[in-house]
């Protein structure tokens, strides 16, 4: 079950930045969600409402369960699993941040005053913890919200948004994030982003340079350029990278045999892709399943 909303386009500011919210989703589970990072600017709120399952955080793992909660800034890596015996819900929202300029946005960072509730939040790349906010029936109002696009929908998404970031401050909060701090400029990539990092973590298997630039409407220059100001990395160790974390959870979470999950990732044989994954992960896929098997 997925409800998705990515198409809404909805753009609200608050104390000087603008956030724009790009994906809205429910999920229940039924699959893992490979490894990945989001860019500058780029924050996930992830919630669970019930079920069970795992993530890994920076390579540190985390049990989540009813009432988990927990958020992934900018280039924080992070890969999910769900149990199969009792799968887990999310709600997601995935916003990007910038900081507005001007006159309007100093005299509204001035008059946010000692909150400085969006500071906190883009100070927090990182955090995980239980909701103690009463997060849960603020998110079932957003999407029944976006579900009915009522007169008026839009002012109160924009408004239940707002409440998120605010229950995510009161979440995390410690006395120490009170004292003054100098505001950064978040640099705010183009909606480009989003399609970057949608294809890699979803059509690894088929994308090409080709396509991406046909995707992004640039030319494979621009493509390769635009990759390395915000990754740092060439198309192909992009897609290398994300087919190596695809690869790492169908030999930990799936019983498919080694020349199935080769298909899967699109190699062309499976002595291809033993040699590609020998390459980046210094071991074979056998050794990696008999080490790794989650079943």
């Amino acid at each position: 079950m997925r409800t998705r909303y990515d198409n809404i386009d909805l753009v609200f500011s608050m104390e000087g930045y603008t956030f724009r919210a790009l994906n809205i989703v429910f999920e229940q589970f039924q699959r893992a969600i490979p490894k990945h990072s989001h860019s500058d600017g780029s924050y996930e709120i992830h919630y669970i409402p019930y079920g069970h399952g795992e993530v890994v955080l920076n390579g540190e793992k985390h049990d989540l369960s009813e009432n988990a909660l927990y958020v992934t800034g900018p280039h924080v890596e992070h890969e999910q699993f769900s149990d199969p015996h009792n799968p887990m819900a999310e709600y997601c929202i995935y916003l990007r941040a910038v900081r507005e300029h001007g006159d309007r946005a100093e005299h509204a960072a001035a008059a946010a005053g000692q909150d400085r509730l969006v500071r906190l939040f883009l100070d927090k790349p990182l955090w995980i913890g239980t909701d103690t906010q009463n997060l849960r029936p603020v998110m079932q109002q957003l999407f029944a919200e976006l579900e009915s696009r009522k007169t008026g929908y839009l002012s109160e998404v924009e408004s239940l948004l707002r409440q998120c970031i605010i229950r995510m401050v009161r979440n995390y909060e410690r006395p120490e994030d009170a004292g003054p701090q100098t505001a950064s400029a978040i640099d705010l990539f183009n909606s480009k982003s989003i399609i970057l990092e949608e294809c890699f973590l979803y059509e690894y298997n088929t994308l090409t340079l080709e396509i991406l630039s046909s995707r992004l409407g640039l030319s494979r220059r621009q493509t390769e350029r635009l990759l390395k100001d915000q990754y740092g990395k060439t198309f192909q160790q992009k897609r290398t990278e994300a087919r190596m974390s695809a690869a790492t959870v169908l030999l930990r979470s799936s019983a498919r045999s080694i020349s199935d999950i080769s298909d899967q990732l699109g190699y062309s044989s499976v002595e291809h892709f033993s040699s590609a994954f020998r390459k980046y992960w210094d071991m074979g896929p056998r050794d990696f399943r008999t080490k790794y098997s989650r079943t």
